[in-house]
């Protein structure tokens, strides 16, 4: 069937998805957001008990299933210490380095479910002070969080309530240009469960029917390495995450082309299944690139390491600066959103 992609709903949507702090631990606000949404469209929906949320749709074949996922947690980080100085020291979720967040915006959500603003610095920041302050590391020692409260002790600062183990998350400074970029943190992988959301939308509302009984899961802890690990029904044959492709020195992959991964640090995908997507991108004129990403690991290779049985598949737009600030370009999302649709739509490969 033909199809083609609305980017700007879709865009649209990632500026909503991105705008909704979740970092990894910390998801409920944002898998609300995805719940509401998918509500009004007639599928069957369940919350895993480590608050990722399952939306299933019924295939002509319910005796072999079909798992799409794509994950709606994001980086962040934990307070690690009240500081003397009224400070707070972090802990990082998941893998980035300090300089991409350094000198960002961010906000402190405390137990009881208040909220404060501050900035990352370095504590040696003021260059008219610390000699240092370019070359000092940036490290859990020296970054630091500023908050937007007159607060100059730790006492001050848990008397606001701030203590440790409360979740910090960055200000995402979304931008969608008239170049046709969208420009934000945590496009991984919220430019991915936008996709799913539209095309479940679009297939629900045009009454399309799936040859396969087909679970998509939004998944919640991906960045930390078990977010589809579970509830794969005992019917899944394939598994395919929706993740981004990760840009850079001796990579395929760009901003235009949706990426097919043929390995990561987990090892080869599933041969058939790359070869599958392949077919279908070729027979509908979708642009991709085929690419290897040596430190990367997905919703459907954690699946695979705990020992499930299936065929597994990993594509996604292609993202720039990842685990920083994330760019993609109107293409790319087109390009990943009309294979998905194909796929879906599809026959299973013969493993």
């Amino acid at each position: 069937m033909n199809y083609q992609a609305n980017v700007q709903e879709t865009f649209s949507l990632i500026k909503e998805l991105v705008s909704i702090p979740s970092p990894s631990g910390n998801t409920t606000k944002v898998i609300n957001y995805v719940e509401n949404f998918l509500a009004d469209y007639g599928v069957e929906l369940k919350r895993n008990r480590k608050g990722g949320l399952i939306a299933t749709i019924k295939g002509t074949n319910n005796q072999e299933h079909r798992m799409v996922t794509a994950h709606v947690d994001t980086l962040g980080a934990m307070v690690k210490e009240v500081k003397s100085n009224g400070r707070l020291k972090l802990t990082m979720i998941g893998g980035f380095r300090w300089n991409a967040v350094e000198g960002e915006y961010c906000e402190i959500e405390t137990a009881s479910g208040k909220t404060y603003t501050g900035t990352i610095l370095m504590h040696q920041t003021s260059v008219h002070v610390y000699k240092n302050a370019g070359d000092a590391p940036r490290n859990d020692e020296n970054i630091e969080v500023r908050i937007d409260a007159k607060v100059t002790t730790a006492e001050e600062v848990r008397a606001l309530g701030i203590e440790v183990g409360d979740f910090v998350s960055f200000d995402p400074r979304v931008q969608i240009t008239d170049s046709g970029y969208i420009k934000s943190r945590h496009l991984d992988d919220k430019a991915s469960v936008a996709m799913l959301l539209n095309l479940i939308k679009h297939i629900q509302s045009e009454m399309i029917p799936l040859p396969y009984t087909t679970h998509f899961l939004i998944s919640n802890n991906e960045e930390i390495g078990y977010g589809g690990n579970s509830n794969i029904t005992p019917e899944t044959v394939e598994y395919l995450a929706v993740d981004m492709g990760a840009l850079g020195d001796g990579q395929a992959s760009d901003e235009y082309t949706v990426s097919i991964c043929v390995k990561d640090s987990s090892g080869p995908y599933h041969y058939g299944l790359r070869k599958h997507l392949i077919e279908l991108a070729d027979k509908n004129n979708i642009e991709y690139k085929l690419d290897i990403y040596p430190f990367y690991g997905s919703d459907a290779s954690a699946a695979i390491r705990s020992g499930h049985d299936i065929v597994h598949g990993l594509i996604g737009a292609g993202i720039e600066s990842s685990h920083a600030l994330e760019r993609t370009h109107e293409t790319s999302i087109r390009n990943t959103q009309e294979l998905i649709y194909h796929y879906l739509l599809s026959d299973m490969v013969k493993y």
